[in-house]
């Protein structure tokens, strides 16, 4: 019988009824992805009802689904921003000219 995997979407001759991957190898990756996927889930489930504080400073109170320590306001480096804008402001100065 030929079933897609379900990993891959590949076409592939089944050796049983209930195969639903292709190979070991799509097997064990769908399982690493299941096992990243329940383990968020339960962190963020121990994070209810916890207050938490964002770890840069400025006091914002993080959502139980954001997995950093920082709120992304702090994520985000001001003088790499800058610094990056003036880039590229320089690389369409360049062009103009």
């Amino acid at each position: 019988m030929i079933k897609h995997c379900q990993w891959c979407d590949d076409s592939f001759n089944t050796e049983s009824k209930n195969q639903i991957y292709c190979s070991g190898k799509c097997r064990s990756e769908a399982t690493k992805q299941k096992i990243i996927q329940r383990y968020k889930i339960t962190k963020s489930k121990e994070r209810i009802g916890k207050d938490r504080i964002c770890a840069g400073g400025c006091g914002t109170n993080l959502s139980i689904y954001n997995d950093n320590t920082f709120c992304d306001t702090c994520l985000v480096n001001n003088k790499r921003v800058d610094r990056f804008l003036k880039e590229i402001k320089g690389f369409f100065d360049y062009e103009q000219k």
